[in-house]
C-alpha cells in the first residue's frame, strides 16, 4: 500500500489501520465523517483522503463551521446575491462553488445550525444550492468530507443534530486514534518536532533523554499531538543544554510519572510582588509602536492559555475569558490555526 499520508507521521498499528481505510476510500466518492479528539489531527487525515482521490488536482476547500459565526455561515458556504442582506453591496461566491471539481472539509460540523443542517443535507441529496437571496438552484461536483470532535449521535438524541444528515455523513466513519493509543509514535512525534522548532539550524538537534522518554509515553496526552508539539517547541527555546532531561518537562509530565524533580523556573512560576502595567518605558525599551507591543502582549498570553490547557482551546478559551470561536479567529491571524 503506498498512498500520500499528508505529513501525518506514525507506524502505530491502530495508526496503519487508518491508512488502509483512506487507501480504500479515497479513490470512491463516498461521503466520510472523521471523528477524533481535539488535537489528533484530523485535518491532516482530510487532506490524505483529498490528494489521493481522483480529486487531488482540484481544490481543497475547508470551513470551520465552530469559526464562523451562524448568520454569516451560510453566504460562506453557498454565496450571496446582490443585496440579499444589508452590506451585500455585490455578488458573492461560496465556498460550495470554489471547489468545483474538488472536495469541501466540513470541519466541526457539529458546530452548525439545525437551519444550515437542512442545506448540507438538500445538498448532500440533489447535489445542489441555492445562494443567499437567490431563487436559482446550482449545482455543484463537490465531494464532502467532515469532521468533528463530538459524539453526533448524542447530538441526535439531544435534538441538536438531525438524525438524516447524520446517517448521510456517517457512510465511511474514520476514527482517528488519540496520541495515548499511538505507542512510540509519541517519540517519533517529539523527534520531529523538536528538529522542526530547532530555533538554532547551526547547532545539533536536541535530543530526549532516555528517562525523558520514558515519561512522555506514560503521560495521557490529552491534547495529543498538538499538546505535544506545543510541548517540543517550548523545550527547543528553553533548554540551554543538547538532551531535553526530565527536569526540563512539564510538570504535567512529571506528575503523571511519578516524578519528584522541581523543574526549572519558568517564567509562570517566578515570585511576583504584585501586578505592574507595562509602562512607555517597557514599550520603548522593546522599540515597538504601540500596536505591535499590545500584540506582543496577547500573543504572549494567548501561548500562555495554551500550554496552561495542553494546547485544548475549550480550556485556553474559559481561561482567556473569551469564546473558543473568538480565540480561534485570534489565532487565524496569528497564523497558528
Amino acid at each position: 500500500m503506498s498512498i500520500d499520508t499528508s505529513g501525518i507521521i506514525g507506524r502505530s498499528k491502530v495508526l496503519g489501520e487508518v491508512f488502509k481505510i483512506i487507501a480504500k476510500v479515497a479513490p470512491t466518492e463516498a461521503t466520510v465523517l472523521v471523528t477524533g479528539e481535539t488535537g489528533t489531527g484530523k485535518e491532516l487525515l482530510v487532506r490524505a483522503i483529498h490528494r489521493n482521490s481522483r480529486r487531488t488536482g482540484r481544490p481543497l476547500v475547508p470551513v470551520n463551521c465552530g469559526a464562523i459565526p451562524s448568520e454569516l455561515l451560510e453566504s460562506e458556504l453557498f454565496g450571496h446575491e446582490k443585496g440579499a442582506f444589508t452590506h451585500a453591496v455585490k455578488s458573492r461566491t461560496g465556498r460550495f462553488e470554489l471547489a468545483e471539481g474538488g472536495t469541501v472539509f466540513l470541519d466541526e460540523i457539529g458546530e452548525l445550525d439545525l437551519s444550515l443542517q437542512v442545506k448540507i443535507l438538500r445538498f448532500l441529496q440533489e447535489k445542489e444550492f441555492e445562494k443567499v437571496g437567490g431563487s436559482k438552484s446550482i449545482k455543484a461536483d463537490v465531494r464532502i468530507v467532515a469532521a468533528t470532535n463530538r459524539n453526533l449521535e448524542n447530538g441526535v438524541q439531544a435534538g441538536t443534530f438531525r438524525k438524516d444528515l447524520f446517517y448521510r455523513l456517517n457512510v465511511i466513519p474514520i476514527v482517528l486514534p488519540p496520541l495515548r493509543h499511538r505507542g512510540d509514535d509519541i517519540l517519533l512525534l517529539a523527534d520531529y518536532f523538536l528538529n522542526k522548532y530547532n530555533p538554532r539550524k547551526t547547532r545539533k538537534r536536541l535530543i530526549l533523554s532516555s528517562e525523558s522518554r520514558s515519561l512522555l509515553l506514560n503521560y495521557s496526552w490529552p491534547g495529543n499531538v498538538r499538546e505535544l508539539e506545543n510541548y517540543m517547541e517550548r523545550m527547543c527555546i528553553l533548554c540551554e543544554d543538547l538532551e531535553v532531561r526530565p527536569e526540563d518537562l512539564p510538570e504535567k509530565v512529571l506528575q503523571a510519572g511519578g516524578v519528584e524533580i522541581k523543574p526549572k523556573a519558568r517564567q509562570e512560576e517566578l515570585p511576583r510582588a504584585g501586578f505592574e502595567w507595562p509602562t512607555l518605558g517597557d514599550m520603548h525599551a522593546k522599540g515597538l509602536s504601540l500596536k505591535d507591543f499590545l500584540e506582543n502582549i496577547e500573543d504572549n498570553l494567548l501561548s500562555e492559555a495554551l500550554n496552561h490547557s495542553g494546547g485544548v482551546k475549550n480550556q485556553a478559551a474559559e481561561i482567556l475569558g473569551i469564546k473558543r470561536t473568538t480565540l480561534i479567529e485570534k489565532l487565524k491571524k496569528k497564523e497558528r490555526f
